[in-house]
Order: structure tokens, then sequence, then C-alpha cells
């Protein structure tokens, strides 16, 4: 599903004078319809406000019920990351994505009336579901997907979550244009279009089958297993295919779902455990989304009129869309660890140039472009690995009782980190001024160096085998007998 909400929303909570920021190191600059629409909903807080009491709201006030609107999406994503696993467990993968549509359709139905009700509070539940909406989406969407495809496809077609994850930021940047819905009287139906793409999947999802690996494993129902395989893969050919998940159920027979406290507890699953946190926490701590909090700054001071700027703004959010369908296009070929790597080493090169040329903006002549370039390169470079193979991950690390518990985890981290980036940056911007970007390529340096050392390769091996090289990693002193019940063709695979 087309995910149209906001990347970074946790960082607009500071007043504005328009786009102009003459001193980077005291404000934090952010894109122009960004503000414009922060700039709306203060004003309509404040005339609500004055309507019920006959007084205006204080300035901290305003900007104190601002942040909190701002601040429960993150919340929300967080809560929905948490319900995602006990959704994807007892509705099943598919159920569970058609189920969270309500969260957004509500949630659109009442920003998209808030301004006819009067109601501001409306807008904060809104952003709260909304968030909700995201955090099962995010979770249960690439599980689902990755479940479904075949060994060979599973890393292009899981990768298909995060590539209309891009293509929603971009639609999001277009339609908030001022032209479209970005005007002071069109702000609500900008907030409401979200439901768009919640109609579209209600209209198409019921038509797909339930994830093969979920009927089979999860509920013990062969039959409808086999049914789901037929329609999706469009032949009678299974066997290769089923012998592998009937595999899988022999693996896991005699076990339940696994609850996430349960994970930080069994060693068996201990290097996949830490690979997902550090790959989680590093999804948001890398810094990606603060280049397009940069973007109207830079380009400003790069001589592009004041006017023009929210359109070479889409071009931020446009090469994060053609990366994610490149890596879409060359993960199976490629592999998962080298575009891991080689994101966060581009990242990390990236961060250091585009830190020098902020701090050189105002000596030399042709710095702006050297930031602007920095800025294009350095979304370029996450989203050809990290935007799309760190979501992909859990569902090829872990088995069948453990996925969901490890995308509530991962899930998690995603937002609360989200939150704290959003939370911190001013603060960082405000003390580290141009070198701002030093914490971001620390966690660049430190995830590219995990990668390098720890983190196995998983491209067209199957879930067993994968399970199989981590249980080495995780045992490497213990005997292959006394741990591993697994069948005895995996047993003596060599990878």
């Amino acid at each position: 599903m087309l995910q149209l909400y906001p990347r970074f929303n946790s960082m607009n909570t500071g007043r504005t004078d328009g786009c102009r920021r003459k001193h980077l190191h005291v404000s934090l600059p952010r894109p122009c319809s960004t503000v414009l629409l922060s700039q709306y909903i203060q004003t309509f807080m404040n005339k609500t406000w004055l309507e019920r009491t006959g007084a205006p709201l204080e300035s901290g006030m305003v900007l104190m019920l601002w942040s909190f609107t701002v601040s429960v999406y993150p919340l929300g994503g967080l809560a929905g990351a948490v319900a995602a696993g006990p959704m994807a467990i007892v509705l099943g993968r598919k159920m569970s994505l058609l189920v969270n549509n309500i969260f957004v359709i509500v949630a659109a139905v009442l920003s998209g009336f808030s301004q006819m009700a009067k109601s501001f509070e409306m807008i904060m539940l809104s952003r709260f579901l909304t968030g909700v909406n995201a955090g099962v989406s995010m979770n249960v969407q690439p599980m689902y997907l990755a479940e479904s495809a075949p060994k060979k496809l599973r890393g292009a077609v899981a990768l298909t979550s995060a590539s209309f994850t891009a293509l929603g930021l971009v639609l999001g940047q277009v339609v908030g244009l001022r032209e479209l819905l970005g005007g002071e009287e069109s702000w609500p139906l900008l907030l409401a279009s979200n439901a768009v793409p919640a109609l579209i999947q209600l209209m198409i999802l019921p038509w797909f089958p339930e994830s093969p690996r979920y009927l089979l494993i999860d509920r013990g129902d062969r039959e409808s297993c086999i049914s789901a395989l037929k329609k999706l893969r469009g032949s009678s050919d299974l066997g290769e295919e089923l012998e592998e998940m009937l595999s899988e159920q022999a693996a896991a027979k005699g076990q339940r779902a696994k609850k996430p406290w349960e994970l930080f507890r069994n060693p068996a699953v201990r290097w996949q455990l830490i690979s997902i946190i550090v790959l989680s926490s590093a999804m948001q701590l890398c810094g990606n989304d603060s280049m397009y909090f940069y973007a109207a700054y830079v380009f400003q001071e790069a001589g592009i009129p004041q006017d023009k700027i929210p359109y070479v703004v889409i071009g931020t959010g446009s090469c994060e869309l053609i990366t994610s369908v490149t890596c879409n296009m060359i993960i199976d070929y490629a592999g998962r660890r080298p575009l891991l790597l080689g994101g966060y080493i581009l990242m990390a090169g990236w961060a250091t140039v585009f830190m020098v040329a902020l701090s050189q903006q105002a000596q030399i002549s042709w710095m702006p472009y050297l930031s602007m370039a920095c800025i294009f390169a350095y979304i370029l470079s996450f989203g050809i690995g990290p935007a799309g193979v760190t979501g992909v991950l859990p569902t090829e690390i872990f088995d069948q009782m453990s996925r969901p518990a490890a995308y509530m985890i991962c899930g998690s981290l995603l937002w609360f980190n989200l939150f704290l980036v959003g939370t911190a940056f001013p603060f960082i911007v405000k003390n580290l001024a141009h070198f701002c970007y030093v914490p971001f390529l620390v966690v660049c340096i430190c995830t590219a160096l995990y990668i390098g050392f720890f983190l196995p390769e998983t491209k067209g091996k199957s879930f067993l085998e994968i399970s199989e090289e981590f249980r080495k990693r995780n045992f490497r002193a213990q005997s292959h007998e006394a741990f591993y019940k697994g069948p005895e063709e995996i047993r003596s695979t060599t990878l």
C-alpha cells in the first residue's frame, strides 16, 4: 500500500518566519510546503480556541499543541508496530493488512472534517491513527510479501513495499504543492488524501491469497496452502517449494509463536536479534530523513528562486524512489549484504563532504552546489540499500514462529528512534552547527563495520538454510546434534 505520510513528522516543532534560514546554527531548515502546512494548522488551532473561549492562545501554548500533534504520529507508529505481531499471528498476514485500513480511513475522515467541525483534537487523533496504520503496515507488508514469494525472487518481491513507500513520499510532496492541495483552504483534503491507497488496497487485496507459509506452518492447513501456491505461481508444479515448506513445518513442529521478550532470552536467535537491532536503529539514526529538512536551505543558498524550491525538493523524494526501484531490480542478483554495506559506506563519505561544504558555504561561492549534490547523493545511497533491504531481513533471518515477534522489535525500534532523532536533531544542529552530521557519520561507519564482519548473505537461500547459517554462529562452540533438530537433508547442507 502506498504510504502517504510525512517522512519525518517529529521534526516540525519550531516556529518559522517562512522558509528563509540565515543562520544555520540557530534555526532548523525545513521544506517550504511543510512550513506552510504547519502554519495553516497552528492558525486553525488559534482561531478555533478564540471562537471557543473568546481569548487567543499564547504562542507557547500553540507551540505545545503543535508539538503534541506532531509527536503522536511516531507514538501511533510504535503502537502499530507492537500490535502488528499479534495481528499477524491471530488474523493472518492478509487479513491484518485489510483490517489495518480501518485506522487510516477513520484518520482521513477525522482530519478531512476537522476544519468543518472546528476541532483540532480531531487532527491529533487522526495523526495517532495514521501512525498506527503505518506501524502495522510497515511490519506486516514485507512479512506477507516475502512469505508469499518464490525463493529466487523473495528480495525483489518483498522490496516492493519500500518502493511504494518511496512512491507515496513523492506523491505526498506533489499533492502538497500550493497549486494542488497545499493551499490554505485545502489542507484538510491534503491530510485526508492517505485514504486513497487504503481504498485501493481494500478493492484489490481480497482477490489475493493468504501467505502459503502462514497457512501451512501456523494453521496446519495444507490444502489451503497448495491452493494459495497454485494461485500465486500459476502452475501445478509445486513439488520442490512445497517440500521446502514441509521441512520448515517439521522444524517448527510443537512450537508456538514467540513473544518479543522470549527472543531476548533465546540463545538460538542471538545474532539474528543483534542484527535487526543494529540495522533497524541505523535506519533512522543514519540521518537520511534530516537531509530532506536541509534541502530547502541548501537550495536557497544555491540561488534557486524561493517559489521554485518546493518543486526542486520533489527531486529529493524522486531520488529515493529511483534508487528503491533500482534496488528492487538488482537485490536478487547483487545480494543483500553488498547493497547494505555499500549504502552505509557511501553515506559516511557523503556526510563528511556535506559537513565540509556547509562549513565553507559563506567563503566559497560554489560550495552550495556541492551541498546540493551531497543531499541528492546521500538520499541515493540510502535508497540503494538501507531503505529497502532492512525491512526484508527480519523475514529472512527468523523462522516462522519468531518472525512476528522480530518485526515487533524491529518496528518498535524504528519508531522510537524516529521520535528520538526528531526530538534531538534541533539541539544537535544548535550545538554542532555545520558539523551536526558527525553523530550520523559515526552511526554509518559502525553499521558498515557490523555488516562487513557479522552479517551473512541471505540471497538465494531457503529460510532453513539461513537459520542453519545463524545456528553455526549462535552455537559456534557447541555440537551440531545437541541443538539442531531440523530435517536430515538440511543438516548436511554446505553454505
